[in-house]
């Protein structure tokens, strides 16, 4: 498994539900990707004037995060979608 460095975040997308609250079906090619994820893994934090500042997520947690982040790098791991992305892209913890 890939250990991020840093200040970075691996996560797993967390899938959106498939019909509206009225009960329409979203067809595949009409969904827009989840900004829910899950915590894969953490880095350990970043060094502000030496000294080292840890993430405020951990491994399990379920996050919010921006749709559109500079930082997200979208990669495969043993045939499986991540998202890498810095914690400051990240918009919550849910």
């Amino acid at each position: 498994m890939l250990k991020p460095l840093h200040n970075y975040v691996l996560l797993e997308r967390l899938e959106e539900q498939n019909t509206t609250p009225g009960g329409i079906i979203i067809p595949d090619n009409a969904k827009e990707k989840p900004v829910r994820g899950k915590v894969i893994a953490a880095g350990p934090g970043f060094y502000d004037n030496g000294i080292l500042v840890p993430l405020s997520v951990r491994n399990g947690d379920t996050v919010l995060f921006a749709k559109w982040a500079p930082s997200a790098s979208e990669i495969k791991l043993d045939g499986r979608d991540y998202v890498i992305i810095k914690e400051s892209d990240i918009l919550g913890i849910l």
